[in-house]
């Protein structure tokens, strides 16, 4: 027989409140996205209203005391603005922008094409399966079982095939290729007619793809039967073609990211600097007036009924909830630039020149424990957030690294690893390129002892493909 036996078990668990959890999505947003969120909020929420200077100088003259529970609401927005600066005052942000989307671009190249609607309806499909670099990455017979699932089509691959040959042939050239190989070969095809060294090219890129992304060229010189000039025009040729055509476009994924806006701004003049949060596009906050006097007039002459009873209490449930969003976009503001002022602190060498060998070595838990906020906060506040400094736009990101020792005992960032790293490439003779051995052993010469595997991993984050694959003829 079996038997139950009941017992006690005492344990604590943190829930966040709806509250706390939008206040960590505030924080996580960048500015572009904040500006949006705003927006969002004001569409939704009819108590919510951008704040007009005039509107407050008119205002301030009136007496707004009224029932205890609208005192603190009538926030006036000079409170709520996140800096010191007033609109006319601040300086327009640089933007960093690719312009439309590739999407974009591909569906109106698309309206000119002479297609039928079920082509048209597949073309569109396609263009919408392609990743930000341009490529199709997914295979025809999964997109052929998509399309008769969601929108009813079905379709062999060959049919798929012959309307992704369409999709090709848009702008920019290269898009729409399943790998390297048909990239590159669909951006010599639309330079046709061909010059000598363009036939040579693609010649090579049908018939000796992996002996070029080899490197091999001593043996593609002998294989080719070309002089060394010709085979060093068209290897030139092909280095103008776009590994990743769709890169040039809003959205593309990329370290320099096509469209940024500024979280912060770093002014700098006569050797000083001054720190601010950047909210050019974030419109000041205020609760509109014609809502509290509607709870003024209801205070005053008494409810008279349910339905008045309801509509005063959904107006209360308003005004809360536009109180606490401009609360929480006044605390996002305090929380950013409590953080970013402790990260200049920390790098004011670093943003003196923006010599990235100035990079301290850095942590979230540095950060952390001079602000007196959670890693995790830290962590959001960092996350996709941008700096405009007199020498570029920097990802906050970028500018934490772990520590390493030298041989004196010197601590340095790892960013000073990698620019050493950069450095020695670059310098390098092309055609003995350094492998990474060499370089470990280089830097080990210079007081820098890292594993090769480390190296590896340097060169990788820095974009820089192995010694083979530098080698030039």
């Amino acid at each position: 027989m079996s038997s139950f036996s009941q017992k006690q078990v005492l344990g604590l668990s943190q829930k966040l409140s709806p509250q706390q959890i939008q206040m960590i999505k505030l924080l996580e947003l960048p500015s572009l996205s904040l500006e949006q969120r705003i927006k969002q909020e004001i569409e939704e929420n009819p108590v919510l209203e951008e704040s007009r200077k005039e509107q407050e100088e008119g205002e301030e003259s009136k007496d707004i005391s009224v029932e205890e529970y609208l005192k603190e609401d009538d926030t006036p927005a000079y409170k709520m603005r996140t800096n010191n600066y007033s609109r006319d005052d601040q300086q327009p942000t640089v933007y960093i922008s690719g312009g439309r989307s590739l999407q974009e671009s591909l569906e109106e190249q698309l309206g000119y094409q002479d297609l039928s609607p079920r082509d048209r309806a597949i073309a569109k499909y396609l263009i919408g399966s392609l990743e930000d670099d341009g490529y199709l990455r997914r295979e025809l017979l999964s997109i052929s079982d998509d399309i008769a699932f969601s929108v009813g089509l079905d379709l062999s691959v060959d049919e798929l095939e012959r309307v992704l040959r369409v999709v090709q042939s848009l702008e920019p050239a290269g898009v729409g290729a399943r790998n390297l190989q048909e990239c590159l070969l669909l951006q010599i095809d639309s330079r046709e007619p061909l010059t000598k060294s363009g036939e040579l090219a693609r010649r090579i890129l049908t018939d000796h793809f992996e002996e070029f992304a080899k490197k091999h060229y001593d043996r593609l010189l002998v294989r080719l039967g070309v002089t060394r000039e010709e085979f060093l025009e068209a290897i030139e040729d092909i280095k103008l073609l776009s590994p990743k055509p769709g890169n040039m476009y809003e959205g593309a994924l990329d370290d320099a990211a096509p469209y940024v806006v500024p979280d912060f701004i770093l002014d700098s003049s006569d050797g000083q600097m001054e720190l601010r949060l950047n909210s050019y596009n974030i419109p000041d906050l205020k609760i509109n007036r014609r809502y509290m006097d509607m709870i003024r007039s209801s205070l005053s002459g008494g409810i008279t009924g349910e339905q008045d009873r309801e509509a005063l209490q959904f107006v209360k449930s308003k005004i809360d909830s536009a109180k606490w969003f401009i609360s929480a976009i006044k605390q996002r503001h305090d929380t950013l630039l409590a953080t970013m002022t402790e990260i200049f602190d920390y790098q004011r060498d670093y943003f003196t020149d923006g010599d990235a060998k100035k990079l301290r070595p850095m942590i979230l838990k540095d950060i952390a424990d001079r602000t007196g906020l959670d890693v995790s906060t830290i962590s959001r506040v960092v996350n996709s957030k941008y700096i405009q400094t007199h020498f570029g736009i920097i990802p906050l990101k970028g500018l934490f690294s772990e520590a390493m020792q030298t041989d004196s005992g010197e601590e340095v960032s790892s960013h000073e690893i990698k620019q050493i790293l950069s450095d020695c490439i670059e310098e390098e003779d092309k055609r003995h390129p350094l492998t990474d051995e060499a370089l470990r052993n280089i830097l080990n010469e210079r007081g820098y002892h890292i594993a090769r595997r480390t190296v590896a991993k340097y060169r990788e984050v820095l974009k820089i493909p192995v010694a083979r694959l530098r080698r030039q003829p």
